[in-house]
């Protein structure tokens, strides 16, 4: 009887077939929605791809998945697109590191919730813009490089947090920040820029509390997407739903919104990995005979 039951619980869920994705060329036509997948699709980079693990779930009713484990830029992310399940069936087998950053859709975050905690629990918001649509801001913002690297985790750590902004972090991005007598108020950078792919994306945008209402965030802000947007077709930002302020500086500047999303610092449940370790022995048993590695869902 109990055979019989695993059989008929078999017979209803969907054997999804994972492997590990080694073609850039590849992912990039699967990553169809450039504004959701702009940090995804930085790291399909020549000098970004081998830093990355990529992995796809394809189900024979044609449903797909896609997670990417990234490790360049200023620290580990974890990224999901497609079908619930076939994400969910990726995560079982891997998971990716003990602490990351996800950026998942709404619909993925209950998945991501069995794997990990997240630290923050939040609706977000994706905005893009193109060249047609900036406005920029009048204002005089200052580039800042590596040599600047003290100045700029000072800024930051004002509220009491800590930064460990290195040179390479601000030689290989765009910072802008705004100085008023001679000391830095406020700053907006990037979480990743790829000219190779044409996308960047902003973040960073930090003033000092002594200094906030007053626009120099904003100014700081279109000085970086200005040169971005001369760099790359695509500029996308992430932002708090519920930051009306924020949100209402973006859009004068020329962002829309193009999807809402989850993002929050990840803890996995599984600190060492032993049972997605045994997972993965049996689903690479189980597929075999094709080389890749099956789960029912």
């Amino acid at each position: 009887m109990t055979a019989v039951m695993d059989r008929d619980r078999d017979a209803d869920q969907t054997a999804f077939a994972i492997e590990r994705a080694t073609d850039p060329g590849a992912m990039r036509e699967l990553l169809s929605d450039r504004a959701y997948a702009a940090y995804a699709i930085a790291q399909l980079e020549e000098r970004r791809f081998p830093l990355s693990d990529w992995y796809v779930a394809t189900g024979p009713d044609g449903r797909r998945g896609i997670v990417v484990h990234s490790a360049s830029g200023l620290g580990r992310a974890l990224f999901a697109e497609g079908d619930a399940a076939a994400v969910d069936a990726i995560l079982s087998l891997h998971p990716g590191p003990r602490y990351t950053f996800g950026s998942v859709r709404p619909d993925h975050f209950p998945t991501i919730e069995r794997y990990f905690v997240a630290l923050r629990k939040g609706n977000m918001m994706r905005m893009a813009v193109r060249a047609e649509s900036f406005k920029p801001e009048d204002g005089e913002a200052v580039r800042f490089t590596g040599v600047d690297s003290a100045e700029v985790n000072r800024l930051y750590s004002t509220e009491g947090g800590p930064t460990a902004y290195t040179p390479s972090h601000l030689n290989e991005g765009v910072y802008y920040g705004v100085r008023i007598e001679g000391r830095l108020v406020a700053i907006a950078g990037t979480h990743v820029v790829s000219d190779a792919e044409g996308v960047a994306v902003v973040g960073n945008v930090f003033t000092h509390p002594r200094y906030r209402g007053q626009g120099y965030s904003k100014i700081a802000t279109s000085a970086t997407t200005r040169e971005l947007l001369q760099r790359c077709p695509l500029v996308v930002l992430t932002v708090e739903t519920v930051n009306d302020p924020a949100v209402s500086v973006y859009r004068r500047l020329g962002y829309e919104s193009v999807c809402s999303l989850h993002e929050s610092p990840l803890v996995r449940k599984e600190p060492f990995g032993v049972i997605s370790l045994a997972r993965r022995a049996y689903a690479g048993w189980r597929g075999r005979s094709q080389g890749k590695e099956i789960v029912l869902r």
